[in-house]
């Protein structure tokens, strides 16, 4: 019989470090906390340590999740590990993970370069794994230190981004259809609006790149710190993203009113309701979840069904779309029939 992928669990670590709307409102006076909570939605953003890096975050998570009898480090065949921010441009972190996290070395591991998509993209991935008889239990993880790149002066990234680790299980089952149809979607020529310049192989970190330089709006960075072109970013979403959610529901044959409830990534609560009023959906089928936490990149969907099924709104039995959109530019989206998750 074929089997199928499903969800088992799911948990996330925020560092204890926290920024509140309160104190960058104290820095930045020119932005009231009334005007960072209207765009943003946010009122706390967890902040890495300097000597905390993405990795450190996922052992977090892992142990938290192992802890809670979910699942065991032995049970594990596959680790996918999403993010931007690795410890090392070699090795793999995936690897470095295996081995901290005790999970046997006849696993698979393996890291993949995605931002804001990049959870949709690790589903796709493990449920190919699982659906093709490579594995049976993939750790899906995704952890981002964004707060590593963002230059304390510059309030465009300071007042959305927060740090945090997601681990999903990914387990066959026996029948039944959880995940899918997926639309993808990639356009480079996005690159230049949201990135960090210097410190890989195409321009080195020198101390010409770390002079500060101030732009229109008043933000400071250097070319070291990460770059977000708010208003350009913003354009690419409301053309995209509706045009992915109608991409979806037509390759599954769907009405949109099938749907019951709607997980996107967590932007900011600004563009959110712009996408949500514009695609149409009710208010109280769209999940707006990072208020305590940030917009934390491949994080924020699996933080947001977590506490989603916590809460009771998200129950099992649900058909949830997901989609993610960012960086790259990336996206994605899928269907996910939720049958639960194990409780933590």
């Amino acid at each position: 019989m074929a089997q199928t992928a499903t969800i088992a669990a799911i948990e996330y670590f925020l560092p204890p470090g926290v920024t509140t709307t309160e104190q960058l409102a104290a820095e930045f006076p020119e932005w009231s906390v009334a005007k960072i909570a209207s765009k943003t939605g946010i009122q706390r953003r967890h902040v890495a340590d300097g000597d905390v890096c993405s990795s450190d975050l996922a052992v977090s998570a892992a142990e938290k999740l192992f802890a809670s009898g979910a699942c065991s480090p032995e049970e594990v065949d596959f680790v996918l590990f999403c993010t931007q921010s690795p410890d090392y441009f070699l090795p793999t972190t995936a690897c470095l993970l295996q081995d901290r996290l005790g999970i046997p070395t006849t696993a698979g591991a393996l890291d993949y370069n995605l931002g804001c998509s990049g959870f949709i993209y690790g589903l796709g991935l493990a449920q190919g794994l699982i659906e093709t008889g490579q594995a049976r239990t993939v750790l899906l993880i995704t952890a981002e230190t964004y707060s590593k790149f963002l230059h304390p002066k510059d309030r465009s990234v300071r007042t959305i981004f927060g740090d945090a680790a997601a681990v999903t299980v990914l387990r066959a089952a026996a029948d039944g259809v959880s995940f899918g149809p997926y639309v993808y979607g990639t356009d480079g020529k996005g690159g230049p609006n949201l990135i960090v310049r210097t410190g890989a192989a195409r321009e080195e970190r020198t101390e010409h790149s770390a002079v500060p330089a101030t732009d229109a709006s008043g933000n400071i960075r250097t070319r070291d710190s990460l770059f977000m072109d708010g208003p350009e970013i913003f354009t690419f979403t409301l053309e995209a993203v509706p045009k992915v959610v109608a991409a979806l529901t037509e390759k599954a044959g769907i009405r949109l009113d099938e749907i019951d409830l709607f997980v996107f990534h967590q932007a900011n609560a600004y563009m959110l309701e712009h996408l949500r009023k514009k695609i149409k959906i009710p208010v109280e089928k769209f999940l707006v979840s990072m208020a305590q936490c940030g917009n934390t990149v491949s994080s924020t969907i699996p933080i947001a069904l977590k506490d989603a099924a916590s809460d009771g709104r998200l129950l099992p039995g649900a058909l949830v779309m997901l989609v993610g959109f960012g960086v790259g530019y990336s996206w994605g989206a899928t269907l996910v029939r939720w049958t639960g998750i194990a409780a933590s």
